[in-house]
C-alpha cells in the first residue's frame, strides 16, 4: 500500500513532485508484481537455468499458482455475488443491479478476484462512457494501476493513478501517461523529461475516489506467493529426475584390456559400435562393461509426494486430484476437506465485500445524480455461493422425508430442489404452480 499525508495535495490534485514520487514507489514493486505474474503463467525460476556443458538440461515449469489461482478464485466467485437490500432500499438497489447485467459484473468480479489471487490486489475503475448516463466497472491491471491512501488509520483514498504508454503510428511506446483520478476530477498527465505535466482534467460526480482496489488479505500476497520456493524446488526435483533418465540412456562403455580402432571400412569405434550391435574383445582378460548410476526411484518419489503436498497444505488449496476426493463423498466429509480452502476464502471474501460496497456506493452516488434514487451501500448485505458439486441423492431424500412428513410446503420443496438443479426463477415459479395443481386434482 503507498501512503501519502492529505496535506501534500494541493486542493484534492496531487502535484507534480508526489505523482512523480508515487510512480517511482510503484515501479520498484513492479519486478515482485512480474514474478507472480510469471509463475501463473507457468514460465518459472527453472527455465532460467544455465545449460550444463555436455549435459542434458531438461527444464520442467508446473503450473501450480495457476492452479491454485484457479480453484481459490472459483470457489470464492465461481457463482455470481448475491445482493439484499431492505424493502424501501429495493427500487434503488435494482436499477444498479440492471446496469450490473449490462455491463457483465460477474466477469468484472472473477477478472478482480482473479487478479487479487495473483498479485494481492485487483484494481477497478468506475466510470461513464460518453453518452452513457450509468457509469460502468473496468477492471485493470495491478501492472499498471493502484491507489495512494492517506497515512491516518482509517486509510481512505487520496487518489487511483493508471500508468499507459499510447503506441505512435510505427507502433514504437509513446510517452508515460498517467490518468489520475481523485475526488472530484479525472485527469491526464504526461511524463515530459524527469516530471509529468498535467494535460487535461475534468470534473466528475461520485464525490469519492473512482477507483477500487480489492485486496487479497490484510498484506497484499496472492495466494500462491508464500509457497514459490516449493514450487521451485519441485520444477528442480523433477527436472533433474529427467535428467538423470537422459543419462543413463546415454551410458559411457567402459573397455578394460583392449581399445578399438578405426576400421577397414573408417569407421570410428563409437559408429561401429551403434551399427554393428556388438564388441568382439581380443582375449579372456578383456572386459566391457557401462558406468552408471544408482538412481533411487522410490526415494524421489516419496520426496516429489512431500512437496506437492506441502505446496497444496500450506496454499490451503487441495489436490482435487486425490482420491480422498471420490464422487461417493457425504456433504459433511466434503466440506471437512475443503475445511482449509474455505478458511482462505472466508479472507479474501471479507476483503473482496468491502471492494463490492465501495463499487456500489460509487453506482449509487451516479444513481442519485441522474434519477434521484438514494441508495445506502452500508445497508446492503453481499452474499455468495460456494462452487461445490451437490448430492442430488441426499437432497431428494431429504425433501421427500420432510415432504411425507408435512415439515416442508410444495413451494419449499421446490425451491430446494431449484438449488441443486440448473433452473431459473421462472422455471421453479412454473413447477410450484404445477405441483399445487396436481394436489388440489
Amino acid at each position: 500500500m503507498i501512503q501519502r499525508p492529505r496535506a501534500l495535495l494541493r486542493g484534492s490534485e496531487p502535484t507534480s513532485s508526489l505523482l512523480r514520487g508515487v510512480t517511482e514507489e510503484f515501479r520498484r514493486g513492479r519486478e515482485r508484481l512480474e514474478r507472480l505474474k510469471r509463475y501463473y503463467l507457468a514460465d518459472n525460476d527453472i527455465l532460467s537455468r544455465a545449460p550444463r556443458p555436455a549435459l542434458p538440461n531438461t527444464r520442467l515449469p508446473h503450473a501450480f499458482a495457476r492452479y491454485i489461482t484457479t480453484v481459490a478464485t472459483g470457489y470464492l466467485v465461481g457463482e455470481s455475488v448475491g445482493y439484499r437490500a431492505r424493502e424501501e432500499d429495493s427500487e434503488a438497489l435494482n436499477r444498479v443491479l440492471e446496469t450490473y447485467r449490462r455491463m457483465n459484473a460477474p466477469a468484472v468480479d472473477v477478472e478482480n478476484a482473479r487478479n487479487a489471487s495473483i498479485f494481492g490486489r485487483g484494481v477497478e475503475l468506475i466510470t461513464a462512457l460518453p453518452g452513457e448516463r450509468l457509469p460502468r466497472a473496468y477492471a485493470l491491471s495491478p501492472l499498471s494501476a493502484f491507489v495512494v491512501y492517506d497515512d491516518t488509520p482509517a486509510c481512505r483514498p487520496l487518489f487511483g493513478v493508471y500508468l499507459s504508454r499510447a503506441a505512435r503510428e510505427d507502433g514504437s511506446p509513446g510517452p508515460l501517461s498517467a490518468r489520475v483520478y481523485t475526488e472530484k476530477t479525472a485527469s491526464r498527465w504526461e511524463l515530459r523529461g524527469k516530471d509529468f505535466e498535467i494535460m487535461e482534467s475534468v470534473p466528475h460526480f461520485f464525490g469519492r475516489v473512482p477507483m477500487v482496489e480489492y485486496w487479497n488479505d490484510e498484506h497484499e500476497k496472492g495466494d500462491f506467493e508464500w509457497i514459490l520456493p516449493l514450487i521451485d524446488a519441485y520444477d528442480l526435483l523433477q527436472s533433474d529426475r529427467v535428467n538423470d533418465k537422459q543419462q543413463a540412456a546415454e551410458k559411457l562403455l567402459v573397455l578394460t584390456g583392449c581399445a578399438l580402432d578405426t576400421d577397414e571400412q573408417g569407421r570410428p569405434p563409437w559408429l561401429q559400435l551403434r551399427m554393428d550391435k556388438a564388441l568382439c574383445l581380443p582375449d579372456g582378460d578383456a572386459r566391457a562393461e557401462y558406468l552408471s548410476g544408482h538412481m533411487d526411484e522410490s526415494g524421489n518419489e516419496i520426496l516429489r509426494a512431500s512437496l506437492a503436498q506441502d505446496i497444496h497444505k500450506l496454499s490451503l488449496v487441495p489436490d482435487l486430484s486425490e482420491k480422498s476426493f471420490a464422487g461417493n463423498l457425504s456433504g459433511i466429509a466434503l466440506k471437512y476437506r475443503l475445511l482449509g480452502l474455505e478458511q482462505l476464502c472466508f479472507v479474501k471474501q471479507q476483503w473482496f465485500t468491502e471492494g463490492l460496497k465501495t463499487r456500489l456506493s460509487l453506482f449509487a452516488r451516479a444513481l442519485e445524480v441522474w434519477d434521484g434514487l438514494t441508495l445506502d451501500a452500508g445497508n446492503v448485505t453481499v452474499s455468495y455461493t460456494r462452487s461445490l458439486p451437490e448430492n442430488l441423492n441426499d437432497t431428494a431424500q431429504f425433501v421427500k422425508a420432510a415432504s411425507e412428513a408435512g415439515a416442508m410446503s410444495t413451494r419449499t420443496m421446490v425451491k430446494t430442489l431449484h438449488r441443486t438443479a440448473d433452473w431459473d426463477e421462472t422455471d421453479v415459479e412454473r413447477e410450484a404452480e404445477q405441483a399445487k395443481k396436481e394436489h388440489v386434482h
